[in-house]
């Protein structure tokens, strides 16, 4: 299946960066030689992902000079603009209402801003276009994630910070898509904490059986914290299988 759209999530601040946030993103904090969006973005357009989408909020301004900074072209979409600010309506789920028009009918990657995948995970993500594919990986402590549950390869729900065991396969904030997500949008409503969650449009999906897991075979890496900058820097400089 030809799949060349992906669709970045990017609109956060970050604020468990703390002060490192206050001017900018914490997707353009850098990290050794540069921020740390380069590094997701050069392993999508390696992977063969041409059409990127960069779903933006705050600093949107340092966000277009920095794609300019680093030659990158992107359809940039203010997602405060589109949807209202995050006083009005907020959560994983946004991207995907801001996409829903430029998007139409193809299939598309779905990647949060703030997480690294390798090539390999990345190319992997393209699959048999009946289905939607979530991406998950193996942690020891799944209690602190959202955990997939699963089922001869399909997937049954996401359970976010299970109480009870439920498996160690958690998601990682990679998913393809099919243009039927778009038709479930407008069934999900306010979570618990107030926000529109992906997952729940994942689990509406699920619930038909038209998800799929695919297992990351490479590496996840997630950067939301200080430690997390540390973590990153000591890979990039360590890590063989870095691409």
């Amino acid at each position: 299946m030809t799949l060349n759209k992906v669709v970045i999530a990017a609109a956060g601040q970050g604020t468990r960066m703390l002060s490192l946030t206050r001017h900018k993103s914490k997707h353009l904090i850098r990290v050794r030689k540069k921020p740390f969006l380069s590094y997701l973005l050069d392993n999508l357009l390696r992977a063969g992902y041409k059409d990127l989408i960069l779903i933006t909020g705050y600093r949107e301004d340092l966000m277009r000079k920095f794609l300019k900074d680093y030659n990158y072209k992107a359809e940039v979409v203010n997602q405060f603009e589109v949807l209202g600010g995050k006083e009005k309506i907020y959560g994983t789920a946004c991207p995907l209402m801001c996409v829903k028009n430029i998007i139409k009918r193809d299939h598309f990657l779905f990647v949060c801003g703030d997480n690294l995948y390798s090539i390999k995970d990345l190319k992997a993500m393209r699959g048999d276009k009946r289905y939607n594919y979530v991406a998950g990986i193996y942690n020891p402590h799944p209690e602190r994630y959202g955990v997939l549950a699963t089922d001869d390869g399909f997937l049954k729900k996401i359970v976010e910070k299970p109480k009870r065991p439920v498996g160690n396969l958690i998601n990682t904030g990679m998913y393809m898509f099919s243009p039927e997500v778009f038709t479930k949008l407008s069934r999900i409503k306010k979570s618990p904490r107030g926000e529109y969650e992906i997952t729940d449009v994942i689990t509406l999906l699920a619930k038909e059986k038209k998800v799929k897991v695919k297992k990351i075979q490479d590496y996840w890496l997630d950067f939301g914290n200080p430690a997390d900058i540390i973590k990153l820097s000591k890979f990039l400089k360590t890590s063989k299988n870095f691409h």
